[in-house]
């Protein structure tokens, strides 16, 4: 949980860059794959403006734990997709 308040922070202070490569390193390291570091590197995704690897990241999430907040985030990026981004839709 230490790494995940860690990334938290770094998110807040906008450090995104260092925030996707510690959390690379960190689901990479971790032999159960954990929600909370994909919803985690999720939003790092979204704040960079890289939607499709932030839903990436939030499918995964959900495809762990279907109560992940990855559930919520993702239906609110695909409301904003689906508002400004008809091209982003399209496979």
């Amino acid at each position: 949980m230490e790494i995940q308040n860690e990334i938290d922070k770094m998110l807040r202070k906008g450090q995104i860059d260092e925030a996707i490569l510690r959390l690379d390193k960190q689901i990479q390291a971790t032999a159960t794959p954990c929600d909370r570091l994909y919803y985690l590197l999720g939003n790092a995704y979204r704040k960079r403006g890289d939607f499709a690897q932030a839903l990436n990241c939030y499918l995964e999430a959900m495809a762990i734990n279907p109560d992940s907040p990855a559930v919520e985030a993702h239906q609110m990026l695909m409301n904003i997709i689906e508002f400004y981004h008809k091209d982003y839709y399209n496979p």
